[in-house]
């Protein structure tokens, strides 16, 4: 026999208290007790698939179907919520609202998760596009980096990797990487150290090219600002400067690109340090 699914509640106010929580959320995840806002059936997907806590799911008239496929997939304790289209519109904050939506809470990650193993850490330096952060995350893990720190560059912060646009560049990765947001720079320098990493900082105007730096040892890559780059006192703190080497005419590259040049370079090596060697012919 089917056990019986979660009651589906319909909701016609627009003051309803969980159509003005995922409005809030929809807008500027996270929330003050870290409840995240997804909007769209991917980044749903995602959560589900990463068997993260669903608060409640929300669902347009329309796109009830979505119910059908995923309410066996949620406790028994997530809210399953329907609304008209017009109130679903209303607490969308994209301009063609796909009809669902979810609050879930990300798994809170702790250093350690980031210094297992043979760990190659980002700490992203007053990154202030989310969408440059959301791509990071995505090549972050789509070249093995253990994790992702993001800190503030003097009064420029770090766009935070759960905000709805980061979320959605990252195209699901912010919910499975382990992250630390907020961290201050000099807290994470110095773990970072303790831990036995070796610091990079990426520089616009002079230092190695990342194929001639050993990247395959333990290490942390620094990426600065879009426009100012890292601060002079956190590349002094660092052991070795990158500069990825550029055409003539070309003065550097989005943040978003040379983070994945440089997870990209780390990942060939890596790979080809741990490759078995090849027969000789």
């Amino acid at each position: 026999m089917k056990s019986r699914l979660p009651r589906v509640e319909t909701l016609t106010s627009r003051e309803n208290r969980w159509l003005s929580r995922f409005r809030v959320a929809l807008r500027r995840s996270p929330l003050d007790d870290g409840t995240v806002g997804l909007e769209g059936p991917h980044l749903v997907e995602e959560a589900l698939r990463s068997r993260l806590p669903i608060e409640a799911l929300l669902v347009s008239q329309s796109a009830s179907g979505y119910l059908d496929r995923l309410a066996s997939r949620v406790s028994s304790s997530t809210r399953l919520l329907r609304t008209p289209d017009r109130l679903f519109a209303a607490v969308s904050a994209t301009e063609t609202p796909q009809g669902i939506a979810a609050l879930t809470r990300p798994r809170v990650a702790s250093f350690d998760d980031f210094v297992r193993g043979l760990p190659f850490v980002l700490v992203l330096v007053g990154i202030q596009d989310p969408g440059n952060v959301g791509t990071i995350l995505r090549s972050a893990e789509a070249f093995g980096a253990s994790g992702v720190i993001t800190t503030a560059a003097g009064s420029l912060g770090t766009a935070h990797p759960y905000s709805p646009k980061a979320l959605r560049a990252s195209a699901g990765s912010a919910l499975r990487l382990p992250l630390l947001p907020g961290l201050s720079i000099s807290i994470a320098l110095a773990q970072l150290r303790v831990a036995g990493l070796r610091l990079y900082a990426t520089s616009v105007s002079e230092g190695t090219p990342p194929a001639s730096a050993d990247l395959r040892s333990p290490s942390a890559i620094l990426i600065g600002n879009e426009g100012a780059g890292l601060p002079p006192e956190v590349e002094r703190s660092c052991d070795l400067l990158l500069r990825i080497p550029l055409a003539s005419g070309v003065d550097s590259l989005n943040a978003a690109v040379a983070a994945s040049v440089l997870l990209y370079e780390s990942s060939r090596q890596r790979t080809a340090a741990f490759a078995p060697p090849t027969p000789s012919s």
